[in-house]
């Protein structure tokens, strides 16, 4: 199943002696550069693992996960492009109200994206270890990491994430009482 919030054990009630796995995708497995979490069944064997990794790594990266981590993963990488979208339309707009014209703001912002990406990725290097690296005593970077944390950048990205959690976690039927009391969402 790739739907958000329906669970393993309402698949298996719904197909008894079936085995089944839980998976969130996201949207960049279009051009092989997804995230994907999932959960095996309890039917499920070794082989339908190495199976689904096999084929959820056809289209970027795969990472198995305790079923009630999948809300999270939801959360991160299932809603995360588009927050990700609205990061590079917001970086492309502000590059067109520093005068660029609308398609090098587009392609400047996005390749920016990637190619942070692929620095945390590649280096294994912390993501604020890298900000820092990039962030000068007096410069223009920590002026605009300013101007994020001023406009609460960090605070509502993580409200993002919860939210979507939370959400995901309602779809699967989970109350809002036990999603407060157990996640503190």
């Amino acid at each position: 199943s790739i739907a958000a919030g329906v669970t393993l054990e309402t698949l298996e009630k719904a197909l008894p002696g079936r085995r089944v796995v839980r998976v969130m995708p996201n949207t960049p497995c279009l051009v092989g550069e997804s995230a994907c979490g999932f959960a095996m069944g309890s039917l499920a064997t070794e082989q339908d693992k190495t199976l689904v990794k096999s084929l959820l790594d056809a289209v970027g990266v795969s990472v198995e996960v305790k079923e009630d981590l999948l809300n999270a993963v939801t959360g991160v990488s299932g809603s995360g492009p588009a927050y990700v979208f609205q990061f590079i339309e917001a970086l492309s707009d502000g590059g067109v109200r520093a005068g660029l014209p609308r398609n090098v703001a587009t392609m400047l912002a996005a390749q920016t994206v990637k190619g942070a990406a692929e620095m945390v990725l590649k280096t294994g290097t912390h993501p604020g270890q890298l900000k820092d690296q990039v962030t000068s005593p007096g410069g223009t970077t920590i002026a605009g990491v300013e101007a994020l944390e001023k406009g609460g950048f960090r605070a509502t990205t993580i409200s993002a994430v919860t939210a979507a959690t939370k959400r995901s976690m309602q779809l699967g039927g989970v109350s809002d009482e036990e999603i407060a009391n157990k996640y503190g969402l």
